[in-house]
C-alpha cells in the first residue's frame, strides 16, 4: 500500500517500517532500557542483536532497516501485538502518559496474578477444612495471628468459608 497524496503533502503509511523504529525507541525508553538493554532482551527473544543496531534503528541517518525476524522479536520483548508495534504513537500520548499508563497496566495484570492465587490458596484450604472438619477453628486462629488485623482475617475466613475469594 504506497502513500497517497493530499494537499500537496504525502499522508504516512497507517504500518510502516519508520512506525516500528518510532515505536521501539517510545516502547524502550518508557521502560526505561538501555540500547544495550533492549539488545541484550532482543538476543534472549532469539535474534541476535547489538546495541549499535538498536541505536541505529532508533537515530541512524539512513535509519537501519529492519527485518521481519526482529520486528517479531521486539513485538515479543514489548509485549505488544505486531500490529500495534507498527502503527504510529497516539497522538497526545507522551513518553510520560505512556510509561504511566504501562505502569498502571502491569499493576493491573499483576492484580489478576495476585488474586487468581489468593483464589486457589483459599480453594485449598477450603478443601483441607472438608477434609479435616476438625482443624477450622485452628485455621481461622492461624489467620488471626499471621494478619494481625482482625477484620482482614474475618474477610479471609470467610472466602475460605464461601469455597472461594471470587
Amino acid at each position: 500500500m504506497a502513500s497517497e497524496k493530499a494537499e500537496g503533502g504525502e499522508v504516512p503509511l497507517l504500518y510502516s517500517e519508520g512506525n516500528v523504529a518510532g515505536r521501539v525507541a517510545l516502547e524502550r525508553e518508557v521502560r526505561g532500557w538501555s540500547t544495550t538493554e533492549l539488545a541484550e532482551r532482543v538476543t534472549r527473544a532469539g535474534v541476535k542483536m547489538n546495541q549499535t543496531a538498536v541505536w541505529r534503528i532508533e537515530n541512524g541517518s539512513p535509519r537501519r532497516r529492519i527485518n521481519l525476524d526482529e520486528a517479531l522479536a521486539f513485538s515479543r520483548v514489548f509485549e505488544l501485538p505486531l500490529e500495534e508495534l507498527m502503527s504510529p504513537p497516539l497522538e497526545g500520548l507522551d513518553s510520560d502518559s505512556r510509561r504511566l499508563v504501562q505502569e498502571a497496566v502491569e499493576a493491573f495484570y499483576e492484580t489478576c496474578d495476585a488474586r487468581d492465587r489468593l483464589h486457589r490458596a483459599v480453594v485449598a484450604v477450603a478443601d483441607h477444612i472438608k477434609a479435616h472438619p476438625d482443624s477450622s477453628r485452628a485455621i481461622n486462629e492461624q489467620c488471626l495471628r499471621l494478619m494481625g488485623d482482625e477484620r482482614d482475617a474475618r474477610t479471609l475466613t470467610s472466602d475460605i468459608e464461601d469455597g472461594g475469594h471470587y
